[in-house]
């Protein structure tokens, strides 16, 4: 808001002016515009662009109020401005903020100058100012642009000569730039692409180490920018340092002590000329008597030397291999072999071997018995006598007063007898001696021998357990898992013997052979499973307690304590039975009792009440405590005429808890059981009593009437039902479909003629009858199959057929007849038996077109169709076989022809 303001605040004075110029009187008062100028590119500030003069009206004599001033220019810029030049002239000269540019800025800038003189004439006009292009050196870009770039080169065969670094440079006209570079002399070239390669390997130990190259970059009217490239050769480690000393034999007296300077090794390295050298001195040979310093080469002695050693009494030259390198590892390294000469003193002290002696003996050993003989173990290597005579002296060390010691035979011996047990001795377990052995003759060198012996402790003691004998109680109700009581058992051999502890015997019963465990190491007991109070009362335990050789046991009881955790049992724990509405109140309901017992309550303290389903409270126990037996009472009538009582079924949840002889205050802290009985009871109404239930307490009703969990075999002979009603019904769709098939079969196109005429008017309800024709058939037709070309025997009537050739298995072809609904009387059956009316005649000559039409059909799913010679043929058959039905020989074949089944279906008419 406060930019806002400040840029308001700005465009008030051109504001201002644009309403004078609208408002006030226009005149030519700018002499020279408008009109259009050019400048280059790249122009500093202060430069002339344009000259102008400003005209008065005769009327100012005084000049102008507002000078000449740029109010806007298109596009915006502030890279002009107008300065007076003397009079009323004036130039337009350019700022330097921004400093003009052709590549990035506007070609051309309309710049509208303002100008008031003191009468109120004003006058505004525009100068065009066009930038003209200008050539400009190249520039550098990238890094070059802003530093002078560093590169660095590995000296040696790791750099090769080739490429190295790449210049960026590029003109502002698009120009093709041309790259160059000084001194000649350099080995490096740089390519037309500003590429700069090296041209050789170098060598930093004789090349110079920096290189400063001049990269000349120009454009094609000769313009040019430089800049300074800075190649910098990188030392590598390529060379071996060298040693600088001369000598390569020194000498030193024997047994001079660690540290002593013997030889200061110095070398060089050429790769470090410039710089102090960081070397790095070792020794190669296996010989130990000398070690150097890594940093300054300083060769020390690192042991004592001793002339009299095998080695140096038969060569008392030591060779040393110095190794020098410029790296810790894997750089270049030079070695030199030195000697080092040992001059033979008399300094060889008496040694022993071994100088430390080891000895153990049992803490009942007795007093006075000899421990070692140091003699036999030392001896001086000096060549010649005194310096190889030595003796024995200061004995000392912890517990050196129960030892006495030989000087001249160096046999130690135990003074006393030494028990560990006893409190003076606590902590005496191991005796660190020192013995003296000492050289005789001048300057007396000696060596310290060093003694220990150990007093082996003997198990002298069997462990004894803090108590004569456990016992510990323990309540039934406790976990598996806990703690019950701990044992102790102490040792009085010294140092205490570690005691485990076990469990040898008891503690088993018939379902777990161990119910306790005890902790090996601390004596805790623990129970490992729930104990039963009921089952048994106590447990003696035997608890061992051993040091590994010793052993001990102890007695422990374990005493159970009861607790009521028991809960009544009761017979039965489930009943259910029914009972009349009209019950009389007090009656023991269907006799029932219940029986309950407790295996650790008194039968007195049963208590018996009803939890739940007790609606209205119908029902109670009596008695409802103090015994361990109770009946079932009912203890108010039924109301259900007045709807106070709804249910008909009640699901009674009894419990039972053993809590009567406990006081009020105890059966808040005590431990109470409950047991439960669940009884189902129903209730029978009057044949009077109208139900008031809702539909859906019917549906359970019907449920419940129906099937109980008592009546298994409901399901049974519903689900066995349900199977042989879908079975049956499977059957007569089977039965049906084949009647359907037969009822309608395919047409027989003969003459293109339908063999029926379907009717136009409704007409009476007709009766299909279905004919079977047994295996026993008569063929009386023949015809030939025009597919297989074979002769085939058929019956007219029921349009059965078979291959003559063969003897298969007959189809049953269905026969249909129709008859007037008319003919549906009792008498039927007998005028079919007596001589065919005519009107039975005419019936029966409808009868061979609906037979052919179904002996269309092939036997054994065949599609057969005889040929037009054979359907004459059993047209032919047909006729004759039905004028033969009026005769008394064809109602003879009729009667004596095989039974026919006759299946009447109501036919309903389309």
């Amino acid at each position: 808001m406060k930019d806002r303001i400040i840029r308001t605040m700005k465009n008030m004075p051109l504001l201002f002016i644009l309403l004078r110029v609208i408002s006030g009187r226009r005149i030519q008062l700018l002499r020279g515009l408008p009109a259009t100028t050019t400048v280059e590119e790249n122009t500093p500030a202060g430069v002339s662009v344009y000259a102008f003069n400003v005209t008065v009206s005769p009327l100012s004599s005084e000049g102008v109020t507002i000078y000449p001033t740029i109010i806007n220019s298109n596009p915006l810029t502030k890279a002009f401005d107008i300065t007076p030049a003397g009079g009323l002239a004036y130039r337009v000269v350019t700022t330097g903020n921004p400093v003009l540019d052709y590549e990035t800025m506007p070609k051309s800038f309309d710049l509208q100058i303002f100008v008031e003189d003191t009468s109120g004439r004003t006058d505004l006009n525009t100068l065009t100012v066009q930038v003209q292009d200008k050539n400009e050196p190249p520039v550098f870009q990238g890094n070059m642009a802003i530093q002078t770039v560093m590169i660095y080169i590995l000296e040696g065969s790791r750099t090769p000569p080739g490429f190295i670094y790449q210049v960026e440079a590029a003109d502002p006209e698009n120009a093709q730039l041309k790259y160059s570079l000084a001194p000649a002399s350099v080995p490096f070239s740089v390519f037309e692409s500003g590429a700069i390669f090296s041209e050789r390997e170098f060598d930093y130990e004789k090349d110079p180490h920096s290189y400063f190259l001049n990269i000349t970059v120009t454009d094609p009217e000769g313009l040019r920018s430089t800049k300074t490239v800075n190649v910098n050769i990188i030392n590598t480690n390529d060379e071996r340092p060298y040693f600088t000393i001369k000598q390569r034999i020194y000498q030193i007296p024997e047994e001079q002590s660690p540290g002593t300077v013997v030889a200061n090794i110095t070398a060089k390295d050429p790769d470090d000329e410039d710089f102090p050298s960081r070397l790095f001195y070792s020794i190669q040979s296996s010989e130990t008597y000398f070690s150097i310093n890594p940093l300054t080469g300083v060769v020390q002695v690192a042991r004592r030397i001793d002339r009299e050693a095998l080695s140096l009494r038969l060569n008392p030259n030591i060779s040393v291999i110095v190794r020098v390198e410029d790296s810790p590892s894997g750089g270049q390294a030079s070695e030199m072999e030195i000697t080092i000469i040992i001059e033979d003193l008399n300094d060889n002290p008496p040694e022993c071997n071994p100088s430390t002696f080891r000895e153990e003996r049992n803490e009942n050993t007795t007093f006075g018995i000899f421990l070692l003989d140091l003699r036999n173990f030392c001896k001086d290597i000096d060549v010649d006598p005194p310096n190889n005579l030595f003796n024995f002296t200061g004995l000392s060390g912890f517990g050196s007063n129960k030892f006495a010691l030989d000087s001249m035979s160096g046999r130690l011996v135990m003074t006393e007898s030494i028990d560990l047990e006893n409190p003076a001795n606590l902590g005496a377990e191991i005796f660190s001696l020192t013995v003296r052995v000492q050289d005789i003759a001048w300057p007396n060198y000696s060596n310290i021998i060093y003694i220990y012996i150990r007093i082996k402790p003997v198990n002298e003691f069997f462990p004894v357990f803090s108590s004569l004998s456990y016992e510990f109680n323990v309540s039934e109700i406790t976990k598996a898992g806990s703690s019950i009581g701990k044992v102790n058992a102490r040792d009085k051999d010294w140092p205490p013997s570690v005691i485990t502890y076990s469990i040898v015997a008891g503690g088993g019963t018939r379902d777990y052979t161990n119910i306790f465990w005890i902790n090996p190491t601390e004596g805790d007991v623990k129970i490992l499973a729930r104990l039963d109070y009921e089952t048994t009362q106590r447990y003696l335990l035997t608890v061992q307690a051993s040091d590994q050789e010793k052993t001990a046991t102890v007695s422990v009881t374990v005493n159970v304590l009861e607790v009521n955790d028991e809960e009544p049992v009761c017979s039965p724990n489930f009943y259910s039975f029914q009972i009349p509405v009209s019950l009389a109140v007090g009656t023991n309901i269907n006799g029932f009792r219940i029986v309950c017992q407790d295996r650790d309550s008194d039968p007195r303290s049963f208590r018996y009440f009803i939890n739940e389903g007790n609606v209205n409270n119908h029902f109670t126990f009596s008695p409802s405590a103090g015994s361990n037996t109770s009946r079932l009472i009912l203890a108010s009538r039924f109301d259900y005429d007045s709807g106070f009582d709804t249910n008909w079924i009640y699901r009674l949840r009894v419990y039972i808890t053993d809590d009567n002889l406990l006081s009020a205050r105890d059966k808040t802290t005590d431990l109470i059981k409950t047991g439960t009985v669940t009884l189902s009871i129903r209730i029978i109404p009057n044949p009077t009593t109208v139900i008031t239930t809702t539909p859906g307490f019917t549906l359970v009703t019907k449920r419940e009437n129906l099937y109980s969990e008592s009546a298994w075999y409901v399901p049974f002979v519903i689900t066995l039902g349900s199977l042989l009603l879908f079975g049956l019904l499977g059957y007569l769709v089977l039965l049906l479909a084949k009647c359907v098939c037969a009822r309608c079969p395919p047409a027989c196109k003969a003459d293109n003629a339908p063999l029926i005429d379907a009717p136009e008017k409704k007409k009476p309800k007709r009766e299909v009858v279905l004919k079977m024709t047994k295996l026993n058939t008569v063929f009386d037709g023949e015809a030939r199959d025009p597919v297989t070309g074979k002769m085939y025997e058929f019956n007219t009537r029921s349009g059965a057929r078979r291959w003559k050739e063969t003897k298969e298995p007959l189809q049953l072809a269905p026969v249909v007849q129709v008859t007037s609904s008319a003919t549906e009387n009792g008498g039927e059956g007998k005028d079919r038996a007596e001589t065919p009316s005519k009107k039975e005649t005419t019936e029966k000559r409808k009868e061979p077109t609906a037979e052919r039409k179904t002996a269309t059909k092939p036997s054994e799913g065949q599609t057969e169709t005889p040929s037009k010679d054979g359907q004459k043929l059993n047209k032919q058959k047909e006729e004759s076989a039905n004028q033969g039905l009026s005769s008394p020989n064809r109602q003879d074949k009729l009667l004596t022809s095989p039974p026919r089944m006759n299946v009447v279906l109501p036919l309903s008419h389309p």
